[in-house]
């Protein structure tokens, strides 16, 4: 199962966007890319692999990862169990830039 909801802010007069994120299928995630604003993750629960730039990071339940602006970076959710997270972008929309 994998689930996505996303929130854009301009919809309702807001400065951020949001992306619910949830999956139980190990090693689903988005490929690489960047924005140019912050975005944080933070996570729920379950455990996922984030690549932000040159480092790589194990994020788990009641962790709180932020991306700077420009930075590449992709997740690979590890399992077992669901990758609940919520992800924070510091824009009023999308903007992704994928890079693979």
């Amino acid at each position: 199962m994998s689930d996505s909801e996303n929130f854009e802010g301009r919809d309702v007069g807001s400065g951020i966007s949001v992306i619910r994120e949830s999956s139980d299928v190990v090693g689903s995630g988005p490929r690489l890319h960047r924005h140019p604003y912050v975005e944080t993750f933070v996570i729920i629960r379950g455990r996922a692999r984030f690549t932000i730039g040159d480092e790589e990071r194990d994020g788990g339940a009641g962790d709180v990862l932020v991306v700077p602006a420009g930075t590449p970076h992709k997740f690979a959710v590890l399992g077992p169990g669901v990758y609940e997270a919520v992800h924070i972008h510091e824009n009023d929309h999308f903007v992704t830039e994928w890079l693979e």
